[in-house]
């Protein structure tokens, strides 16, 4: 794997090429080039995922949050197409572990109007796309990723919130 920085940006960045074709950056940012490139960030996380971790997902309508959940669910070993929850709210997906990929741009933050509970707390891994709009109701441990359009690509901006995420995001970064 050949490390490299990018010219003219800060230190913080460094270049990871994983294969030929796909490059990805990493620490607090990252860019992916397409949706092929996005897909296997998702799978390379969906490896390190553990029962009860959370996962939010944010940025505007067509960002990706669908098709990095395809990519999660690619590295949690499932192979069941993948499709936005926006008009159910919640899909489940069986694999290694569980996926609940839960929607709750339509709910309105009435977080009292799914169990919520039972997907955080269950037995397998959720991904909230719009999590933000849960405020207090997200538990205290989540790794957030913003992803945002830039030019073709996506820059994808992690927040961890509590010690499992901050390990999920050590664990995604570790080698570069």
């Amino acid at each position: 794997m050949k490390k490299t920085k990018k010219r003219g940006e800060s230190p913080l960045f460094l270049l990871m090429e994983i294969s030929q074709n796909k490059t990805f950056w990493y620490n607090k940012y990252m860019y992916t080039k397409n949706e092929d490139e996005l897909i296997a960030l998702g799978e390379k996380l969906g490896h390190l995922l553990e029962k009860n971790d959370v996962l939010i997902l944010t940025g505007e309508l067509g960002a990706g949050k669908t098709t990095l959940t395809k990519g999660l669910a690619k590295g949690l070993g499932i192979h069941q197409m993948i499709k936005s929850p926006t008009y159910t709210i919640v899909r489940e997906y069986e694999g290694r572990l569980p996926l609940y990929h839960l929607d709750v741009y339509r709910i309105e933050g009435d977080a009292d109007s799914i169990d919520l509970d039972e997907f955080l707390f269950g037995s397998g891994v959720t991904v909230i796309e719009w999590g933000h709009l849960l405020g207090e109701n997200l538990p205290s441990d989540y790794l957030e990723l913003e992803i945002l359009k830039k030019d073709e690509g996506r820059e994808i901006v992690f927040h961890a919130h509590g010690q499992r995420a901050t390990e999920l995001l050590k664990g995604l970064t570790d080698g570069v």
